[in-house]
């Protein structure tokens, strides 16, 4: 039991709620000048280009955990080796991409 709670301490991922992890997607998005923008309708949301610039659609009236994943899905196709990436956003990241494959 002990040893359950050391872990699950340093487990970066227990005590981040997906209204925090949406906001650290937000702050990524905003330094790769990619527009995050959510809207209402029958769509699962991804990535586009208009006029030349990106965009990522989110529907509104999915729950949070699957426009996460659309996030996750995204931005895993992008190269993100060289962009500081908040270590709790990191490992969500890597830890949801290994689900999507």
């Amino acid at each position: 039991m002990r040893n359950q709670k050391i872990k699950s301490f340093y487990n970066p991922m227990v005590k981040t709620k997906p209204d925090k992890l949406l906001s650290l997607f937000e702050d990524l998005a905003e330094k790769m000048n990619i527009n995050i923008v959510q809207g209402k309708g029958d769509f699962q949301g991804g990535m586009c280009s208009v006029n030349s610039e990106s965009y990522i659609v989110l529907n509104k009236l999915k729950p949070i955990d699957q426009r996460l994943g659309v996030l996750v899905k995204e931005f895993s196709k992008l190269n993100l080796k060289n962009i500081f990436i908040q270590p709790v956003l990191r490992e969500y990241i890597s830890s949801n991409q290994e689900e999507l494959l």
